[in-house]
């Protein structure tokens, strides 16, 4: 009897401290081509879901997956796509699901714990020529679930990306625009006009079990942290990088990140 009991607490003992993991099911490992298969027709939904579905992520792939043995905590974990961070929130099952577009030639996808240790990495090659790398992408995260931040972009031609036009005319746009937590905040362009570009972070107000609201007190941080990452010509021998970290203390802060030429 006391073997049973020494061997039914080992056992709670080994679930209690089990590590975290994570399971991915898209993208997988190895050559691909999409459009191969038309696809269509399946549902793509992300998780978690978020309130307003702004319908500019057709043609995407998903990074689909689940998480495992996260604990109660709920910190966020982050998926390093091609080298760029972006917070990973799940749905109550720890599923996720985030809509990101690749270009051709050698992609990965990488799943990071709290702590920044490695659970899961897939690496694939994209051998549709057509699917053409982002040449300007500006990317947006923030360490408060319960603060909304946007991402706002001026092009040289006075275009403005934001989230009440995620889609602009020149090719620009938001994919995906995160309203449902921290982010991540997308801006990408394919074949970008030269000239002048302006990058800009706006605390516009909190979100919670109720949805929207504009209480100062209703948010997490004191100081909520932003960091903007802008990438140009990704994924070549000519990719450069720069990050920027970013605080907000007010609903209603509007800063200027960046204004860099292309």
């Amino acid at each position: 009897m006391r073997f049973l009991s020494l061997l039914i607490a080992l056992m709670a003992a080994s679930l209690a401290w089990a590590e975290p993991a994570a399971e991915m099911s898209e993208p997988v490992g190895g050559w691909r081509f999409n459009g191969l298969l038309d696809r269509t027709e399946n549902p793509q939904v992300a998780y978690p879901t978020p309130p307003i579905d702004r319908g500019v992520q057709r043609n995407r792939t998903m990074i689909e997956g689940r998480l495992k043995d996260i604990g109660t905590a709920r910190q966020p974990h982050s998926l390093a796509v091609n080298g760029n961070p972006l917070n990973l929130y799940t749905d109550d099952e720890g599923r996720f699901g985030r809509p990101y577009a690749f270009g051709a030639g050698s992609n990965s996808v990488e799943v990071r714990s709290s702590e920044g240790k490695s659970l899961k990495r897939v690496q694939f090659y994209e051998a549709n020529n057509l699917r053409t790398p982002a040449q300007i992408r500006v990317v947006l995260g923030w360490d408060d679930p319960k603060a909304e931040l946007d991402l706002h972009i001026v092009t040289p031609d006075g275009q403005h990306a934001f989230f009440g036009r995620p889609a602009l005319t020149n090719g620009g746009g938001l994919d995906p625009d995160g309203v449902d937590g921290p982010g991540p905040e997308m801006f990408t362009m394919t074949a970008p006009m030269h000239g002048t570009y302006l990058v800009y972070v706006n605390y516009w107000g909190n979100y919670g079990s109720g949805g929207y609201n504009f209480d100062e007190t209703s948010n997490q941080n004191e100081v909520i942290t932003s960091q903007i990452n802008l990438v140009l010509n990704e994924n070549t021998v000519d990719e450069k990088r720069e990050t920027f970290v970013v605080p907000l203390r007010a609903i209603g802060d509007l800063l200027l990140v960046k204004t860099f030429n292309y």
